[in-house]
């Protein structure tokens, strides 16, 4: 077996409401629960494992590899939502896209504050 990504948790103030952003921005199924998780499947079998937390928590990055049709219709959600958008991670660049290697890119914020990114090529595969 190779070493691959199973699943990561996402601390939450509210875990119901962060499960139910990742998936109506993100177009993917409805969370199942599973102990103090709500999992929401990504299309390649990774899971994000949601869990309240009360306490202090760091913000973390969460990248997503879409097509360019998934960019175009999460991006439309994204917009249709009022949701700010960023062409770089550190709120860089704010109501851009980025068009890094030839592809494109968008970082935005959970209801939390982490930082959730699309992009339709991984960072390093093209012209810049």
């Amino acid at each position: 077996m190779t070493v691959q990504l199973n699943h990561t948790i996402i601390h939450a103030t509210d875990r119901a409401a962060t499960a139910d952003f990742l998936v109506s921005v993100l177009g993917l199924p409805e969370p199942a629960e599973f102990g103090p998780f709500l999992v929401v499947q990504t299309d390649n079998g990774v899971s994000l494992d949601v869990m309240h937390d009360e306490g202090e928590f760091s913000r973390q990055h969460y990248a997503f590899l879409v097509e360019e049709d998934e960019f175009d219709t999460i991006f439309g959600r994204i917009r249709e939502g009022g949701l700010p958008y960023w062409a770089g991670p550190r709120h860089y660049r704010p109501g851009e896209i980025n068009t890094n290697d030839g592809g494109r890119g968008v970082y935005f914020d959970d209801p939390d504050g982490h930082v959730l990114e699309i992009l339709t090529r991984p960072y390093g595969s093209g012209d810049s």
